[in-house]
């Protein structure tokens, strides 16, 4: 298996044979290139998965191809409408969900406590921001994840890295990838998706139904009285909007938007969910950049329809990689994950090759420095895209520059350092005459011990106690919500 490696086109290209056959035309860096779905197999990979049976594989992306679409263009269309909202400083996005998915969380009370969490903190940076939100979870298809090294020592033994429930098996017995675990996959996003939207459909975001605003947990007494004028604030709001009527269904307190999103890591997989389907949103300037061959198509764009949004990841936004390549050609919204590796000259050619028009929305860059380096990488990557005259969303992700390890061997988070990263980002924003347009966090709504900190005093001593993850650690649904009060203090204070 090849991790980080690169895969040769010949090896990336099996599928090639499987692509639709419309083109698109797209100027990138000066030169005109044609864009299919399978073009990037031409291009330089990174985390590209090797299976040893490629006919299990072919067989496995026939049956994705044939199968309907997770999500649908009007879907990813009001979507895109919102993130214009964000980028214009109209909104706020919070997104929101596990480090990886496991099939094993398809399942009610884990879809459903999630879903309450991110209405809960939506509702917190409401009052904060004085501004709508708009929600994306981190799930029904996040199930892959870049690793830094293909293998990983096991009782002195070198063996595969855990990739994704995908891709494998998290049992060192299981660590083969398996070409099945994609159509696995596909159902288990469509189940969760199918799931959501029922809970949505029956009222779990109902506005008139109480919120568990449980604080005991929070051990300042200050802190804790600050939390409850904040949700007193927010309930007798509620209670306000109810006593004059402003509460009936056309004022949408009985359900919410939410979307889903996750890493486009597995090309493959999301070249065989890409489709070529009406556009319901032509005013939001989608089509020009890429107008079809013989023009008698320019109402249809390619959507890639296994989620809402979806990102490139640190690892593989290489400017002539496959991921960069495909992720050109579609028409959601993407994010484009932006570390300290990355120069601002590199950021403004990203842009120019992933949204030559610049359609106000389309990109969010979702920033993971770490709180030690924020301070002196932000300004200059703020500064180069004001230069450029593109309008993107800025996200901050306080989580994955903030990792680190106990003496115990456990990978954890400050909750002290992930507040840090944070507050830097306000401020620098405001300093240079930008704003913070969201945050992407990694949580979970189960009462996990994975990060440390907070004001439940979670310890490196209590990691043990019930520490889940797989991957990296999560905000436990008290940490989460703690996280939004503070971030709404950082602008009620502004």
């Amino acid at each position: 298996m090849d991790s980080e490696g690169v895969s040769s086109p010949s090896q990336a290209g099996v599928i090639a044979a499987q692509a639709r056959t419309t083109t698109n035309e797209s100027r990138t860096d000066g030169k005109t290139s044609t864009w299919t779905p399978s073009s990037w197999t031409m291009k330089p990979i990174k985390q590209h998965v090797v299976y040893d049976d490629r006919a299990a594989v072919s067989k496995a992306l026939a049956k994705l191809e044939r199968s309907p679409p997770i999500v649908t263009p009007t879907e990813i269309c009001q979507l895109k409408k919102s993130l214009r909202d964000v980028a214009l400083g109209k909104a706020f996005l919070l997104q929101g969900g596990d480090c990886a998915e496991l099939f094993d969380y398809c399942e009610s009370n884990m879809i459903e406590s999630k879903i309450k969490l991110l209405l809960q903190m939506s509702l917190v940076l409401i009052y904060g921001a004085h501004k709508p939100v708009v929600r994306i979870a981190r799930m029904a298809g996040q199930f892959a994840k870049p690793r830094s090294s293909p293998t990983e020592q096991h009782n002195g033994k070198m063996i595969p890295a855990f990739r994704g429930d995908n891709i494998n098996g998290h049992d060192p017995e299981d660590r083969t990838p398996d070409p099945s675990r994609l159509v696995s996959a596909y159902f288990h996003s469509a189940t969760t998706l199918n799931y959501i939207r029922a809970c949505l459909g029956s009222g779990i975001a109902d506005l008139h139904s109480p919120l568990d605003w449980e604080l005991g947990h929070v051990k300042d007494e200050t802190i804790k009285a600050k939390y409850e004028r904040i949700v007193d604030s927010i309930t007798e709001s509620l209670r306000f909007m109810k006593t004059i009527g402003a509460d009936s269904a056309a004022s949408g307190l009985e359900t919410v938007d939410l979307y889903t999103s996750h890493e486009g890591l597995l090309l493959e997989y999301e070249q065989s969910l890409t489709r070529r389907l009406k556009t319901p949103c032509p005013h939001l300037d989608a089509t020009p950049s890429r107008p079809t061959k013989n023009g008698d198509d320019g109402d249809k764009e390619w959507y890639n329809t296994s989620a809402h949004f979806l990102w490139i990841g640190d690892r593989t936004r290489q400017l002539n990689g496959a991921h960069v390549e495909y992720f050109r050609g579609i028409a959601n919204p993407i994010g484009i994950k932006v570390g300290p590796t990355l120069s601002p000259q590199d950021l403004i050619s990203l842009l120019s090759i992933l949204n030559p028009t610049r359609e106000v929305g389309k990109i969010t860059l979702i920033t993971r420095y770490g709180e030690a380096n924020i301070t002196s990488l932000l300004p200059a990557h703020i500064r180069a895209v004001q230069q450029s005259g593109h309008t993107v969303i800025w996200q901050c992700d306080p989580m994955h520059g903030n990792t680190c390890t106990t003496s115990q061997g456990i990978k954890t988070r400050h909750f002290s350092a992930i507040l840090g990263e944070l507050g830097h980002a306000l401020r620098i924003h405001r300093e240079e005459r930008s704003f913070l347009g969201g945050v992407h966090l990694e949580l979970t709504g189960e009462a996990v011990t994975e990060c440390v900190g907070g004001s439940e005093g979670l310890t490196d001593e209590d990691l043990s106690f019930n520490y889940l993850s797989f991957c990296d650690p999560r905000l436990n649904e008290k940490q989460a919500l703690e996280l939004a009060f503070l971030v709404a203090g950082f602008y009620r204070e502004e």
